[in-house]
Order: C-alpha cells, then structure tokens, then sequence
C-alpha cells in the first residue's frame, strides 16, 4: 500500500527533473536571451562584456578620453558603456540595393540592439525625454523617437537593466522587441536565421557573429573572397587565450575549396608583410598569433581557426587611446539647443 501511494510521488519528482534538464540542455543550445529578442535580420553579433571583465581578458586599461557629446551622455545617464555594459546583441539590416543605385547613393544598413547592464531608469528616462521628438506608449511601455541625422531611432526601456533601440523606419520593429520581452522566454525563439546557425557556434563563447554575406559591386574584398552568397559564423572563446573561430557555409565544395584558397593567400601576404616591416625582430605575441592561423576545407565550408595570445590583445588596448585626441571645443553658444540635443546622439545614443 505504501509502495502505491508514493508511485505517483515518484513520478511527478521524476517529471520534474526531466523537465529541468532538458530545460537546461535546451538552453544551452538557445541563443542568448538579448539575442532572441531581435528582430528577423541578415546578421546578428552577441558579445558578453561582463563575462570578459570577469576573466580580465583586457587587462588594466588605460583612462579613455571622452568626446564632449558622450561625456554630456555620461553626465546626464551616469552610463559609461566601457563600465557598466554587460551585453550587447546587434541585428544588421542590409538595405535593398538596385542595380542602377550609384555607390554615393546607396542606402546604409541599418541596426536594431538590445542592450543589458547597469542601468538607472530615471536618469535615463529623462535624458531621453529631453532629446527626444516625441513619445508614444505600446503595451505600458514609452517608446522615445529620436531624430538622428535624418532618420528617427527608437528607444524602449524593457526592465531595469535592459534597453532596445532600432533606427528601421518601420515602428514595428521595437514593438515586436517589446512583445517579446513579455513573454516566458523560450530556447526555442529568436530570428529564423539565428535558430538555424547557433548551433555551430561553440558552447561558452563570449561573442559570436551570425551573418549572410551577399557579394555587391561595391564590396570589392567581399566580392574577391566570396563571388557567391555564403553563411559566415564567428565566435571567441576565452580558454587560458582568446580562441577565434570562423566559419564560412558555402553551397558546394567547390566554393568551400576555391573560397579557402583565397584565404590562404591573403594569410600569407599578411605573414609576409609582418615579418618584413617587423624590425629588429617580430613581436612574440604578434608572431604566435599569425602562426596560429589555419584555414581548411571541411566539406562545403571553409574554416579559419587562430589563437590571439592575451599579451597581443592587452597591448592593442593599451596603445589604442595614445592615438585619440579631444576633438576641438566648438567656440560658446555657437549653435542652438536644438542642434546640440541633436549632437548628443550623434556618436553615442542612449544607449544606441
């Protein structure tokens, strides 16, 4: 009788547990929530700052000067993008190019983001409200349109350490970001073109890139490398080095074959010039990090593996702001509060 009575006991806790672990092997598997959340796109990168920060990938960083309009952004949000960003996912929307657009003409792609870190809202809802045009409310939430340089950016807060922002001309766009925050998040979401590639993208990666890559007249290194559309995935892993990977899904062998020569190629000239310019001798890190690309053929996809010693890395960063210098300060009351609301957006939107 006692066995009887705990039988269905027994099950439901076995249940239970079923249920948990697939859960978690599904969600190993599932993109990034910030991820699922974009929009249908022709590319998509992810990158995960707070766990770079943990592993002290960069190293001690020198101080970064600001320009004036992010340091007003600083001021007014108290967000430092190099400090309190801990994810970033990025859709790329290629514009629809004609035949008979001239390359002065083209259109621009476009972007849709979500971001996650440290977030005040009250601070930032009231930068936003300030800059931007007007404010519409979808589903209890305040969507801010942002004139930026001839186009609108839309900005929605979706919690407290979360912002989505797209500069699409469709309205739909952030609204659909907004519908799906609301919903249970499942490792079964995200954009058709992200469900169909992240699998390859390996597990614990700190950031990755999923994107088509569509040859036009006016990407000429594109159109040398890839005469026919291809899949490329990237990713970087952090395994005692900075492990990158890329692979590029052609439609046949023969492309994989001809699209891993050309690599081949390119790789070499780059070793050559190295160690050429290189004098008196070649940096150890620079060096173990061109010996390390590899590029081979597997099938109908060519892949590009390298390992990017933290010594590189760290100095890259290092010297990078050396070279930065304060843009000249516009002379007092040169320009009307309407411009420079409009200037405080231009190179760092909040946060797009």
């Amino acid at each position: 009788m006692r066995i009887r009575r705990r039988l269905p006991i027994l099950l439901a806790v076995l249940l239970v547990a079923t249920a948990v672990a697939l859960a978690v092997v599904l969600r190993k598997h599932a993109p990034p929530e910030p991820a699922r959340l974009l929009p249908a796109a022709d590319g998509f990168v992810y990158v995960n700052l707070g766990w770079m920060r943990r592993a002290d990938i960069a190293g001690e960083l020198p101080a970064v000067p600001h320009d004036q309009d992010y340091e007003q952004f600083i001021q007014a949000t108290g967000f430092q993008f190099e400090r309190d960003l801990d994810e970033a996912a990025l859709a790329i929307h290629y514009p629809v190019q004609s035949p008979a657009a001239k390359a002065d003409t083209a259109q621009q792609p476009r972007f849709s983001e979500v971001f996650v870190g440290k977030i005040d809202g009250e601070r930032l809802r009231a930068y936003l409200g300030q800059i931007s045009s007007s404010v519409e409310t979808y589903q209890t939430r305040d969507i801010y349109n942002i004139p930026l340089e001839g186009r609108t950016v839309r900005v929605a807060i979706l919690g407290v350490d979360t912002v989505a922002a797209s500069n699409l001309d469709d309205p739909l766009v952030v609204r659909g970001i907004i519908d799906r925050s609301r919903k249970l998040a499942s490792p079964f979401g995200g954009p058709a073109l992200l469900r169909q590639y992240y699998k390859e993208v390996p597990f614990a990666s700190l950031g990755w890139a999923v994107f088509r890559v569509q040859p036009t007249a006016d990407l000429s290194a594109a159109g040398f490398l890839f005469p026919k559309p291809a899949t490329v995935v990237a990713s970087v892993r952090y395994l005692g080095a900075v492990h990158f990977k890329a692979q590029a899904f052609t439609g046949s062998e023969d492309e994989a074959n001809q699209l891993a020569l050309r690599i081949d190629n390119y790789l070499n000239v780059f070793r050559t010039a190295e160690s050429t310019i290189s004098t008196p001798g070649p940096d150890p890190d620079m060096k173990a990090f061109f010996d390390s690309l590899k590029i081979q053929q597997e099938k109908s996809r060519a892949l590009l593996t390298a390992t990017v010693p933290l010594g590189l890395i760290r100095k890259v960063l290092a010297e990078g702001p050396s070279s930065v210098t304060p843009e000249p300060q516009p002379p007092q009351n040169s320009s009307p509060p309407a411009a420079a609301s409009k200037s405080r957006t231009k190179n760092k939107k909040a946060p797009n």
